[in-house]
């Protein structure tokens, strides 16, 4: 699971947002019945972005605030953001305050009754975060999961 979603993040540093969903949607579907599960696949991935906004804000001592903006660029509310990037930052913001329950439903709502461009669109949020805060955390030299400093190194 840790290698696709290293390809998927290569993927995405690269721009091909189709490869990067493709990548992942093909391992889950590829896979033995019940053996491989989308949701701790997108889960793993937020789980690393919580890890690296905790580094960013000093383990919780210094702020990190989180921004969405809508299709014309302007700042909103999560409460206007559209419905599955509403669903991405829910999820991290649940997995930065340590609420595993409250992420997993998150990701189940999306996964169970959002059409697969919503899904996509909740993947490739996960998959942006991860490379930007990676980014950010290595011009920092705070700690990123060896697994994503090897996928976006491999540019």
């Amino acid at each position: 699971m840790v290698e696709t979603a290293g390809e998927a993040l290569a993927a995405a540093q690269a721009g091909d947002d189709g490869a990067a969903i493709t990548l992942l949607t093909t391992y889950v579907d590829s896979a033995p019945d019940g053996e491989v599960d989308g949701r701790e696949l997108v889960l793993m991935l937020f789980r690393e972005c919580s890890e690296m906004v905790s580094a960013l804000g000093s383990g919780g001592a210094t702020p990190v605030k989180m921004q969405v903006y809508d299709a014309s660029g302007e700042e909103v509310s999560i409460d206007e953001a559209d419905p599955p990037v509403r669903t991405a930052v829910r999820t991290l913001l649940a997995q930065v305050h340590g609420d595993q329950d409250a992420a997993r439903a998150q990701i189940e709502i999306a996964l169970s009754s959002a059409e697969p461009p919503e899904v996509a669109a909740v993947v490739m949020q996960a998959l942006r975060w991860t490379i930007r805060l990676a980014d950010e955390c290595t011009k920092r030299d705070l700690p990123v999961a060896e697994w994503i400093s090897a996928a976006l190194a491999e540019d």
